[in-house]
């Protein structure tokens, strides 16, 4: 069994026995109208990152981080320029040393390209990271409008995280699934989270 590596999230280690296999690369999903960022903030936690924005400054990005009250790592910044993002993330990611995360935040402009390259940007992605033992996540922004591409990204990737955000009696509630575990096993039952400044466990209300 591959090495696992930690998310840099508890509860997520334990139900994923440990963390993620050294090599993978996640697609989280996740509205872009939660805070769904605070597990992106988390998960720099356990290793040296690379954060790549391919919307937001990096001067705009490192002043979230400062700003959070999330326990995070000190990642390094990159911004990815829309004109061929693929390209510019291709080069960004192969500097990264040994055990490390890169974080795409978020994936949207990189599944806007043509599908062949995107589907070979995708396949030396994992390649490096399998290479360097790292983990890579692509935050994909779950909407009404997702690229054409979304499919080829979840059918690639070895583990998909799902952030699900729904009211109930003027209550927000916010789930986590993990349908899609390549190397180990998908998740039964959803993980039910409170993210009002941090990623943790809901205990407010039944808890399996």
């Amino acid at each position: 069994m591959a090495r696992r590596l930690s998310t840099g999230i508890d509860v997520l280690d334990r139900e994923l026995g440990g963390g993620v296999p050294a090599g993978t690369v996640v697609a989280y999903e996740a509205p872009p109208a939660s805070q769904g960022e605070l597990l992106l903030y988390e998960l720099t936690r356990p290793r040296p990152t690379l954060y790549l924005t391919t919307d937001r400054t990096e001067q705009a990005v490192r002043d979230a981080f400062e700003a959070t009250n999330a326990p995070t790592g000190d990642p390094q910044f990159g911004y990815i320029p829309g004109a061929d993002s693929l390209e510019n993330a291709r080069r960004a990611f192969r500097s990264v040393p040994e055990e490390s995360t890169v974080v795409i935040d978020p994936a949207d402009a990189l599944e806007r390209a043509d599908r062949g390259r995107y589907e070979n940007f995708l396949n030396e992605l994992g390649n490096h990271m399998r290479n360097v033992g790292g983990v890579a996540v692509l935050h994909c922004l779950d909407t009404d409008h997702e690229g054409p591409l979304r499919g080829t990204t979840e059918h690639m990737v070895d583990v998909v995280f799902q952030l699900q955000v729904e009211e109930n009696s003027g209550e927000v509630e916010t789930t986590l699934t993990v349908p899609k575990f390549r190397g180990g096993s998908a998740l039964d039952a959803p993980i039910k989270l409170n993210l009002r400044e941090r990623v943790q466990v809901d205990t407010s209300r039944d808890i399996a």
